[in-house]
């Protein structure tokens, strides 16, 4: 971004807000320019950032925002996520504007949980949660050369965004607590994700859908380009879905590095938007198993298409390149469909990946979750909404046993799927609970909720 003004501000003790917003606003009306926080701790409530300005962190800079939901009560945001209608920096409708370092942002997760839930490996998050960026409707956007650490909710949230870059950035939250995804792009037009490093308990760069305040979808995702990244996640390191209301089209995944993490590429098909030309190339992968609080246990690839609600049924995958995948995973590739819409023409090419047991055994059952039982668990069951759910026999609502063991490859209603240079090593012998055939193929698989569907 071209500044044509330079406003710099000192960190002092208290409450900074009204300073740093009255600076956004003075260099947005004057036609734009730099504003800078200079090094120290920078303690804000929620800012709004205005068109034409670029809000940058020097060295030795930190942004602290409130440690409060109620902080944010005037930058609340029109799609809500977990809950959370708000976030503590937005925009909406604005153009040119960024978010840049080398500062960071600490955004005090910590203050968000309410207490630990070892039997599924998370800490149980507040009922609410402010997201820390929430860009709407807005264009030319940059956020770059920036560290964020501890966020409480999603981090990075774009939505029906054109022209996003999201270059240099390092996002480090805390592993055990759920819905804190790193990047998510939602229904976004033209976007590059590059060079980011993100750790991370929840989705690691997620792109979606999700439905406006009106009941229908925000818009498509569309012309995407993810690379050279590294993450580490315990949901799904580079994902598309589940909130899946409108099309997701001309998607690439290349270059990047996923590792410590529970799957490594996923798609997962659930409102009723097609997913469609998406390609995941020359990426490292190490998949590891989790607890049932965390949804998939070690999948390099998991490709599934369930309807969460009979009314609204699930959209087609089709057109999907996977090529040039190596490393290791603990559980298996999965490409399911339980609905209609189905899955149709993928490659799996040049693959080589090391299958070997973990400690856990979680990865002996595929997952379809989140189903319609996720939606509002039953008390009786108990769980958490968007989480999981357990059914009267006490298991986790969605897991699903592999017939016959868990094999290397598992396809259910696939049409159309072509595997050249697949080679998956397994040990020898196999162990308790595997499958001994390497590829499984089946014309339908149980869609995971049962009873609980509408």
């Amino acid at each position: 971004m071209s500044a044509t003004s330079l406003v710099a501000i000192e960190a002092l003790e208290g409450d900074n807000t009204g300073r740093v917003q009255a600076a956004i606003d003075d260099l947005s009306a004057s036609g734009g320019g730099r504003l800078e926080l200079l090094a120290g701790i920078h303690l804000c409530r929620g800012l709004q950032l205005r068109s034409g300005v670029e809000l940058h962190l020097t060295a030795g800079a930190i942004l602290r925002p409130v440690p409060d939901y109620e902080a944010y009560a005037h930058t609340i945001v029109s799609v809500i996520a977990e809950k959370s209608d708000r976030g503590m920096i937005v925009a909406k409708g604005e153009r040119r504007i960024s978010l840049t370092g080398p500062g960071r942002i600490e955004a005090g997760c910590e203050s968000f949980i309410i207490g630990d839930d070892e039997t599924v490996g998370t800490f149980i998050p507040a009922e609410f949660r402010p997201r820390v960026v929430v860009f709407e409707s807005c264009g030319e956007v940059e956020i770059s050369s920036l560290n964020i650490s501890r966020s409480p909710m999603w981090t990075l949230h774009f939505v029906n965004c054109t022209d996003v870059a999201v270059r240099n950035v390092t996002i480090e939250n805390d592993r055990r607590l759920p819905n804190t995804d790193g990047i998510v792009l939602d229904a976004c037009r033209g976007a590059v994700i590059e060079d980011c490093t993100i750790s991370t308990a929840d989705d690691g760069i997620c792109l979606k859908t999700s439905i406006g305040p009106q009941g229908v979808a925000i818009g498509r995702c569309e012309n995407i380009l993810i690379r050279r990244c590294s993450v580490q996640s315990l949901s799904c390191a580079l994902k598309i879905g589940t909130e899946t209301h409108g099309d997701v089209s001309n998607v690439v995944f290349e270059d990047c590095s996923v590792s410590s993490s529970n799957r490594a590429l996923g798609i997962f098909s659930r409102d009723g938007g097609r997913i469609s030309n998406v390609r995941f190339s020359r990426i490292s992968v190490e998949c590891r198993e989790t607890l049932d609080g965390f949804w998939g246990s070690g999948e390099a690839l998991t490709v599934n298409v369930v309807d969460r609600v009979a009314k609204r049924p699930a959209g087609a995958v089709e057109n999907l390149i996977v090529e040039d995948i190596t490393g290791r995973m603990e559980g298996a590739i999965t490409v399911i469909s339980t609905s209609p819409a189905g899955i149709r023409n993928v490659s799996l090419s040049r693959i080589g990946i090391d299958q070997r047991p973990g400690e856990l055994g979680t990865a002996q059952s595929y997952d379809l979750r989140p189903t319609n039982a996720d939606l509002a668990p039953k008390a009786e069951g108990g769980g958490r909404a968007n989480a999981w759910t357990r059914g009267a026999d006490g298991r986790v609502i969605g897991l699903q046993n592999y017939p016959g063991g868990m094999p290397a490859v598992y396809a259910a209603d696939v049409t159309g799927i072509l595997m050249n240079e697949v080679r998956i090593t397994r040990p020898t012998p196999l162990p308790q609970g595997w499958n001994a055939i390497d590829v499984v193929f089946e014309t339908a698989a149980p869609d995971g909720s049962g009873a609980w569907q509408n």
